[in-house]
């Protein structure tokens, strides 16, 4: 619900606006001068504020000077008699969205405050198409073996026209690889459309893939197009296709086949030509079994598998990601952000059940609590402090024998990375016999 701050010395005409204001289901806080105004700016956000010029103390020039230091993305309405026009109009140089002569009609000054609110809402909606362009152009970052495998993988698959089904846990950058497959393909400069299947209601999720016709049901004024035929042309990326609906997965399979479907109410045909991508971190082969997803349409969707790999299975990559974050976020706060060495091997002994996202999440957060430049491991949560031997209590040989292991579970993967995989390779690399090695693998669950 928006929030306006009304400041108003006359009380007749203070009541009289807050009325009218809130009968649009806007929250308006009214107050009778300057000072009262500054004291409820600080309390509370606003998203505009509606001043008279002139009041006792704190006028309206001056409140517009504190909105624009304190809250920049509040805007402000001066209100003004005929002969402080001038002062107006200095007033919107100096930052003001707009000015109002007194005596005003009301509806008039909603009419402006309705335009200026729905400016502020394009503005968000821009911001936030302009960091998913951002994400579609970002690369899948890393060195590792498992993640150039993927990226060979795209190469291979973008040019095609073939379904994708991209699997893997959470946070592992499945819409990433998604976005590089389409701009990496003949449709790149066509539609990218996304939709989260598990993000929608089910009853609303028809209506959102396929559309619907004026009158097809309670609420639908007017036709809409669905996001099969905004993605017409380009790509679609169904997220979490695994909580898609049995009833849709047939239409789905339809479409798939055919290349055709009706909108919501419609007996008109519509004709799409896109490029479908699935994503999920559903076990689809265990939910064919379960019998809540068509085992027809998981066979359609796998034509091409991709299997993005966790985080802990490429920890070599663990401090490019962080040192990409920390750029990112220095860019951000304002402050060239770093983080000291005790606290890179935090990160890299930490095996991140969130993946990529959760590295990204304490980044940020780090960036944000640090009190100086340099990120430090106290800086770090606590949770991360239980996967480094430096901070677990009890026998010291416990801690020498933990310090050892680890320590070779590493040198053992950074071997099989550097052979590609070759374990007579690794095992020489390491100084040991092929069967050694295997026994190291399997004592420290190495796949």
């Amino acid at each position: 619900m928006p929030r306006i701050l009304l400041a108003e010395d006359d009380e007749i005409m203070r009541i009289t606006v807050q009325d009218r204001l809130e009968k649009n289901s806007w929250h308006v806080d009214a107050v009778q001068n300057g000072q009262d105004a500054v004291e409820k700016l600080e309390q509370h956000n606003y998203h505009l504020v509606i001043s008279d010029i002139r009041m006792p103390g704190i006028d309206g020039r001056q409140l517009l000077e504190m909105v624009r230091r304190s809250a920049p993305f509040t805007d402000i309405i001066i209100m003004t008699a005929y002969g402080s026009v001038e002062d107006a109009i200095n007033s919107m140089k100096k930052g003001a969205a707009d000015y109002i002569l007194k005596p005003f009609n009301i509806d008039d000054l909603v009419i402006r405050a309705t335009r200026i609110l729905d400016m502020q809402n394009i503005k968000a909606r821009c911001s936030s198409l302009e960091e998913n362009c951002r994400e579609m152009h970002s690369e899948m970052i890393g060195n590792s073996p498992a993640i150039k495998s993927v990226h060979n993988c795209i190469m291979q698959v973008a040019p095609t026209d073939s379904t994708v089904l991209i699997q893997g846990e959470s946070g592992t950058g499945k819409e990433l690889a998604a976005a590089s497959i389409h701009m990496n393909s003949a449709r790149a400069d066509k539609p990218f459309v996304r939709i989260n299947c598990a993000a929608i209601p089910e009853g609303l999720i028809e209506s959102e893939l396929f559309g619907h016709e004026k009158g097809a049901f309670t609420g639908a004024h007017a036709r809409k197009p669905g996001k099969f035929e905004l993605a017409d042309g380009g790509t679609l990326l169904l997220d979490e296709i695994g909580e898609l609906p049995l009833p849709l997965q047939a239409k789905l399979l339809r479409i798939l086949q055919e290349s055709i479907y009706e909108r919501v109410g419609g007996t008109c045909t519509i004709q799409i030509d896109i490029r479908l991508l699935c994503a999920t971190a559903k076990d689809l082969e265990k939910a064919v079994s379960e019998g809540t997803f068509r085992q027809d349409l998981y066979y359609r969707l796998n034509v091409i598998p991709l299997v993005m790999p966790p985080l802990r299975d490429r920890k070599e990559d663990i401090p490019v990601l962080t040192n990409h974050f920390l750029h990112e976020f220095s860019i951000k706060r304002g402050i060239a952000m770093e983080i000291n060495e005790e606290a890179m091997q935090y990160l890299t002994a930490y095996n991140f059940p969130g993946n990529i996202r959760e590295l990204k999440n304490i980044i940020e957060r780090a960036c944000v609590l640090a009190p100086e430049a340099v990120i430090k491991t106290s800086d770090l949560p606590p949770d991360l402090s239980l996967s480094t031997p430096d901070k677990i209590s009890g026998n010291a040989s416990y801690l020498l024998a933990d310090a050892v292991a680890r320590t070779e579970r590493d040198l053992v993967i950074k071997a099989l990375a550097r052979s590609a995989g070759k374990r007579t390779e690794a095992a020489a690399l390491l100084g040991i016999s092929r069967k050694n090695l295997w026994e190291k693998m399997k004592q420290h669950d190495i796949s």
